[in-house]
């Protein structure tokens, strides 16, 4: 009798409880649409920094000091920093001295490949006052090399070279343009 108890409780079971169990995995089903209004994988920062002032040395000389309005950090295996508003990076000599002035709109400083890429009325300025203007370069901070694959212009005291690409020294005092497309010799009065 208590066999047969648990036998109808089984069937019962499996008559009621098993069509419903399939009916509920099978019967769902999502439009690939509407799942993507739902889906927020934007990635989002992990601090966000007002009036940043960083200085970076190594063997306890500063190096350079890095400034920003506004500065997004982004953590993880490839970690980053984006500075939107803008940034200006001051390059030392060991005496504390700038030797270059780095100033751009836009630019990301990849922090686990040690390079950053400035982007928008980038501005590079050295000690003799010669000027680079681009609307991007990398600088990559290993190697201390800044390169543009972009339009350049230089001015110097006596001219103006343009061209596009570059390939300079982090001081900016060592530069070529990769392919030169004007020289304009300026006189002084």
């Amino acid at each position: 009798m208590k066999r047969t108890l648990i036998l109808k409780v089984k069937s019962i079971y499996l008559k009621y409880l098993l069509p419903v169990l399939f009916g509920m995995l099978f019967s769902c089903s999502n439009d690939l649409e509407e799942v993507k209004k739902y889906d927020n994988t934007e990635i989002l920062p992990d601090q966000v920094v007002k009036h940043v002032e960083v200085m970076y040395s190594t063997s306890g000389n500063v190096v350079f000091q890095l400034n920003a309005p506004l500065l997004h950090q982004y953590g993880g295996e490839k970690h980053y920093n984006e500075m939107q508003e803008g940034v200006e990076v001051k390059i030392f000599d060991k005496e504390m001295n700038v030797t270059t002035k780095l100033t751009s709109n836009y630019a990301i400083d990849s922090t686990y490949a040690n390079k950053m890429q400035a982007r928008e009325n980038v501005i590079v300025v050295n000690e003799k006052g010669e000027q680079l203007n681009t609307e991007e370069l990398l600088w990559d901070k290993k190697t201390e090399q800044i390169t543009s694959d972009v339009f350049v212009k230089i001015t110097t005291v006596d001219q103006i070279i343009m061209g596009t690409g570059l390939i300079s020294n982090q001081d900016f005092t060592e530069y070529r343009i990769l392919q030169p497309s004007g020289i304009i010799n300026i006189e002084n009065d």
